[in-house]
């Protein structure tokens, strides 16, 4: 390039133009050209060797190399190729000016910072596809990691530019930045305490993209549909999505569903309360209708041989009422449902099982149910909750038992009715 520009220069001087002026047109072409060639190889890098590429990525049988092709990494490398031309023959055609080329140089400098960090910034998304692929980012924060890996970047670069344009090496600016420390602490306070929190939630699992979690304080409940550095969003039940501090989710307590939907089972914990007064012993006439229901007999058998022999081996005399065991109409109830639940096919053997007693309160005595569903999407969930609760309800009067419900208005003007009186709002 150097001797072109020299046999420019001499051509010009020979017919007649003034040495200076011919340095300068010759430097002028030299410009041109290199800029000619700059555009020449962007296309031909483009054009040629960017479709080539394209063509051996999609016939390739690997995946990433698609993830990479896609984010752009190929295309934006080509953007290189103008700057090492202008590298290439800037000494050449600028030699003359060592300002001009110093400044020339920077320019290129900074321009390959910009492409290199743009390179990295596909390189980390290709990165992100792949991850999401393999369904990495449902165990881990992937998108957090990527945001703080790519803050790193753009600081380092900013650093770079800068070092550039001051003329300073890059160890000087960084041995200054211990004094914007705090500066920094606090511009970048929600990233950091984001990335902070990041890494915790994804080092102890606590979210991933998919669970189901519940945050009153944040008004939060469903699905985790993005984790990023400073975010994490969910989806609400009624489609709205909140968006939550992920430092929050280390700072306060929130519940995470997903070992309910591991573990393969949902949860029934819902009481009946029976009305006390209707609670008492059962006699023969009871037991004989009990024993036509299927799941009764054998317990009713075993139940009824186990009381007689007690009684016998204690000589008890069962003319006084509370005398000796007897079998009561709220425990062959119990026994009904743990029958009825044990022949559910929609109810788990394998985990907690319990029909309990709670303490007897005001609204009469709970008889829990706490059991576990197979089926552990909410629709069915709920479905298999009513038709259990439905058939307890209905057979509940079979065992002489009443469920415990506060007076209604109806009540009140049934009782009225019976002191032959009428109601206030109908005299």
């Amino acid at each position: 390039m150097r001797s072109l520009l020299d046999w420019i220069g001499a051509t010009l001087t020979t017919y007649g133009l003034p040495a200076a002026e011919a340095v300068l047109v010759a430097t002028a072409c030299g410009v041109v050209l290199v800029l000619l060639l700059a555009w020449l190889g962007n296309l031909i890098a483009k054009r040629v060797i960017l479709s080539a590429v394209s063509t051996v990525v999609k016939f390739s049988r690997f995946t990433w190399d698609d993830a990479l092709l896609q984010t752009g990494v190929f295309t934006r490398l080509s953007h290189l190729v103008p700057a090492m031309v202008i590298n290439a023959f800037g000494d050449d055609v600028l030699g003359r000016s060592p300002e001009v080329l110093a400044g020339v140089n920077a320019a290129v400098n900074i321009y390959l910072v910009f492409i290199w960090v743009a390179v990295f910034y596909a390189f980390i998304d290709a990165l992100q596809q792949i991850a999401a692929q393999r369904g990495v980012n449902e165990r881990m924060p992937v998108k957090g990691f990527a945001q703080a890996i790519k803050l790193v970047a753009t600081l380092v670069a900013v650093i770079l530019v800068l070092a550039t344009l001051l003329g300073k090496s890059p160890v000087y600016l960084l041995s200054g930045l211990g004094a914007l420390t705090a500066v920094l602490m606090l511009v970048f306070k929600d990233a950091i305490l984001g990335f902070v929190a990041g890494i915790q939630l994804s080092v102890n699992e606590m979210v991933r993209i998919g669970d189901w979690i519940e945050m009153p304080k944040a008004g939060a409940d469903g699905d985790v549909i993005d984790v990023s550095l400073t975010t994490v969003k969910v989806q609400n039940w009624d489609k709205t999505i909140t968006t939550i501090p992920s430092y929050d989710l280390i700072a306060s307590s929130f519940k995470n569903w997903r070992g309910m939907q591991e573990s393969g089972g949902r949860r029934i914990k819902r009481a009946i309360n029976l009305d006390l007064q209707s609670v008492r012993f059962a006699d023969d006439e009871l037991i004989a209708r009990w024993e036509k229901i299927d799941l009764l007999k054998d317990y009713l058998k075993q139940k009824r041989d186990e009381i007689t022999k007690a009684n016998q081996e204690r000589g008890t005399d069962l003319s006084i009422l509370g005398n000796g065991r007897r079998i009561t109409n709220v425990g062959t109830f119990r026994a009904y449902c743990i029958a009825y639940l044990k022949a559910h096919p929609q109810i788990h053997q394998n985990m907690t099982f319990l029909v309990r007693q709670l303490a007897p309160t005001e609204h009469g005595l709970p008889l829990e149910i706490y059991v576990f569903t197979k089926d552990i999407r909410w629709a069915y969930y709920e479905a298999i909750q009513a038709d259990v609760f439905d058939h307890l309800l209905a057979v509940v009067g079979a065992f002489d038992l009443t469920v415990y419900q506060q007076p209604s208005g109806h009540d009140v003007k049934q009782a009225l009715s019976l002191l032959g009186r009428k109601p206030a709002a109908e005299q």
